[in-house]
């Protein structure tokens, strides 16, 4: 479960989070604190909660579904 954790919060990271280089705008848009979104760009052993990948998702109109297909989980 660790590792898929880790998958989760990497592809977030490096693909959403990174990219656009505001992590304000990145809570702003996804409905979380940024905090969280601090967490998920610095923190390696974050665990990100099941409502927080929700969030993300809707912020992205994509299902939990897809998002996990898109990673491989």
């Amino acid at each position: 479960m660790i590792e898929a954790n880790k998958k989760i919060v990497r592809y977030i990271r490096d693909e959403w989070v990174i990219p656009l280089n505001n992590n304000s705008k990145f809570a702003v848009d996804h409905n979380i604190d940024e905090k969280t979104v601090r967490r998920i760009r610095d923190d390696e052993n974050y665990q990100i909660s099941l409502i927080t990948i929700m969030r993300i998702c809707h912020g992205k109109n994509i299902t939990l579904a897809n998002f996990f297909e898109m990673i491989g989980i």
